[in-house]
């Protein structure tokens, strides 16, 4: 599953110059497939990073110079409660937005995200570009 969705965004965002992580956590599988296979700034942050690699940010209150210019904001298996502030900050920058849930986890901004099945990858997407 892991491996399909640095899939699709390699195969979509291979063009970006930035591209952020939101929330790592001690899983940062996809990035660093991402960063193996692009050319560009991967970066990650997360409230409490469990390695130097990654940058400390709360993505409810953050510092929005960590994400400007970034193509594409994702997170994977976010809390609920962090939907609505990856939103924000998707919306501010002007990034899409992808959000890989928990498959319990529902979708608070579900209306406004389109459902995505890319191989064994399945996630939520908003494009604001």
């Amino acid at each position: 599953m892991w491996n399909s969705l640095s899939e699709y965004i390699i195969r979509n965002y291979g063009h970006a110059h930035k591209i952020v992580e939101v929330g790592v956590g001690r899983f940062p599988l996809v990035a660093y497939d991402l960063k193996e296979h692009l050319k560009f700034n991967i970066i990650m942050t997360d409230i409490k990073p469990s390695h130097e690699m990654i940058i400390k940010d709360d993505i409810c209150h953050p510092d929005l110079k960590i994400y400007k210019d970034a193509e594409l904001i994702y997170s994977i298996r976010p809390p609920e409660e962090l939907q609505n502030c990856l939103e924000k900050v998707s919306n501010t920058i002007g990034s899409d937005l992808m959000i890989k849930p928990l498959s319990t986890d529902s979708l608070h901004i579900m209306g406004k995200m389109k459902l995505i099945n890319y191989k064994k990858a399945v996630f939520y997407k908003s494009t604001l570009k």
